[in-house]
């Protein structure tokens, strides 16, 4: 049982650790979400609509997406039916779908680094909701679908800074933000399988209730990490 236990810190250890690694620089182009110059070269010298480009760029993107992930995985920890976790992650799809096609078609161009600053404090908000923190300091719970649903059309206002900085052709653009979408939520439900394997996994020990709140305040430790490298970037740009 004491060999289980270790067995089970370690695992979280390992994982808390991979997770600082790839925060702390070893894909800093990622954290800021930045166009990847390849990408960027690539799309700017193709027009027409192309599926399997913009599918691959959205699913790729999700994929690498840390502040979209750790929401994700704030938002399903203690959603233990499959059916409450299709309604949340729907809501947030929803929310993202409307602002990427909406803010794209419409050239609405917002700093990025104000809008990654508030994707950020949208994990911090999760992981504070997680452990009970409205409960206790204000004495009522935010309507926690409302939420997801609200950060769902920032986090797509985050993707269309990333769409509006490919410079796009306007020959093909309406399918193409469409397949970038469906590419999106490919990476989405590829990642989203991931984690609930892994918390799956977890939950089955009895160590989980007993770090869930260290897992929790170390999910909003990260999310302050990313305001303020995006803040500081704000600052300095």
């Amino acid at each position: 049982m004491i060999q289980n236990s270790i067995g089970h810190r370690r695992l979280i250890l390992f994982a808390l650790l991979a997770v600082l690694a790839m925060l702390g620089g070893l894909v800093p182009d990622v954290i800021a979400h930045g166009v990847t110059t390849g990408d960027k070269g690539y799309i700017q010298e193709i027009s027409g609509v192309l599926p399997i480009p913009f599918i691959y760029l959205g699913a790729k993107h999700m994929m690498t997406g840390y502040d979209h992930l750790l929401f994700l995985f704030g938002v399903i920890f203690f959603l233990y039916r499959l059916k409450d976790v299709g309604i949340y992650v729907t809501l947030f799809a929803a929310g993202h779908v409307i602002t990427l096609l909406s803010s794209v078609l419409m050239q609405i161009s917002i700093n990025a680094y104000i809008i990654d600053t508030i994707i950020g404090f949208s994990v911090v908000y999760k992981a504070l909701d997680n452990m009970g923190a409205f409960q206790r300091w204000f004495g009522f719970q935010p309507n926690t679908k409302v939420a997801t649903l609200i950060f769902g059309l920032f986090h797509g206002f985050g993707l269309a800074t990333k769409v509006l900085d490919y410079k796009l052709s306007p020959d093909g653009l309406l399918p193409n933000l469409v397949f970038f979408n469906v590419g999106v939520e490919i990476g989405q439900l590829l990642a989203l399988s991931v984690i609930l394997i892994a918390i799956t996994y977890w939950r089955k020990s009895s160590s989980f209730m007993r770090h869930a709140y260290t897992a929790n305040s170390f999910i909003m430790m990260l999310g302050f990490t990313l305001m303020g490298y995006q803040l500081t970037g704000y600052v300095t740009s």
